[in-house]
């Protein structure tokens, strides 16, 4: 399996993130890709692959124009306001503010941050641009010649909307993906999402849309993640009205529970007839994450990589995420491994 590996990825790295009101060592961190490569290569005899710079134009045919000049100078303007440390926002403008368009550094962060928890550093827009060529690149390969290519690459995405980012995400590298194959000439692209948190940022995106469908299978975010979306009536709307399902699953779930609403998932691609699929492949379901309370298990990924295989699909897997050092590896590399046993037989 190609593994198009973002090897700018480090030169975003936090020195902290805000975690129910505290100031803690960044969960999501650079140590995470060099763990998952180092057990991909072992486990899949995966071949790295350098991305190909593909310019703006495939982030720009998702993310609009004010908010990337905001991301790719949000560094500088911090900067220039006198701050040497990670940039985080402190005001929003909520419900009764009357708007306007502050020019100062602090008040466009709370513009387009949708939490506390993302840090923005010197190599923040680095990394995530780097990101989102290496996420184009695979997409490109697989929908060329229809072998499955991983896209290994931090900052994740799936929080990451039109205009907001948060969640640790700055970029949606797996709508840059769907968006990239739509371009090439595919009529229909299915997202499924298996991440422990909901993507809010992909639904967003396309939820008006009727070409591409996103399927999430997440934690009820009336406990979780990102709380204000993710809720089993989001259907979809105009076009997209029924394009979008989110699976929505109980604190403490095993596989038994996740296999059923995954079982509903892959039902509905195949109902759905797309031309590819993108897996924004979140591990962090696993039960030794200390951020989620499911209860996955290694060999459970195994399972699941089986099952996507079988569907017979062009795939891109995209990296989202999972943060327990000891297992993110072999999670990953089971969900690849799971794969290529299926489509290789």
């Amino acid at each position: 399996m190609r593994v198009f590996f973002n090897s700018r990825h480090d030169s975003h790295d936090g020195n902290g993130e805000m975690h129910h009101g505290r100031l803690i060592p960044c969960f999501e961190n650079s140590r995470r890709m060099a763990i998952i490569r180092d057990a991909v290569a072992h486990s899949v005899q995966a071949q790295l692959v350098d991305p190909t710079d593909h310019g703006m134009a495939p982030i720009a045919a998702i993310h609009d124009a004010d908010y990337l000049s905001f991301l790719e100078n949000a560094w500088a303007d911090w900067n220039a306001a006198g701050n040497d440390h990670d940039a985080f926002p402190y005001v929003w403008p909520t419900a009764g503010f009357s708007g306007g368009h502050p020019a100062h550094i602090s008040a466009r962060l709370g513009q387009y941050a949708i939490s506390s928890d993302t840090p923005i550093t010197k190599g923040t827009w680095k990394a995530a641009y780097w990101g989102a060529q290496t996420v184009v690149s695979a997409a490109d390969a697989v929908w060329n010649d229809g072998e499955a290519s991983f896209a290994l690459t931090r900052p994740p995405g799936h929080h990451a909307h039109a205009n907001r980012y948060g969640g640790y995400c700055f970029l949606n590298n797996s709508a840059i993906a769907a968006q990239q194959m739509i371009t090439k000439g595919a009529k229909k692209v299915a997202i499924l999402d298996i991440d422990y948190h909901h993507g809010n940022g992909t639904q967003d995106i396309f939820y008006d849309r009727g070409d591409v469908l996103t399927v999430s299978i997440h934690a009820d975010p009336k406990h979780q993640f990102p709380f204000f979306m993710g809720y089993e009536n989001e259907t979809g709307r105009l076009d997209g009205q029924g394009a979008n399902l989110n699976i929505v699953l109980s604190g403490g779930s095993d596989f038994g529970p996740w296999s059923q609403g995954f079982a509903r998932a892959i039902q509905k691609i195949i109902t759905w007839q797309p031309e590819a699929l993108v897996i924004a492949l979140g591990v962090d379901a696993h039960e030794a994450e200390t951020l989620c309370d499911f209860r996955l298990q290694t060999d459970d990924f195994n399972r699941i990589g089986q099952m996507i295989g079988r569907l017979g699909l062009k795939t891109v897997f995209v990296m989202e995420g999972g943060y327990a050092h000891d297992v993110i590896g072999f999670n990953v590399a089971a969900v690849l491994g799971g794969y290529l046993s299926e489509t290789k037989s």
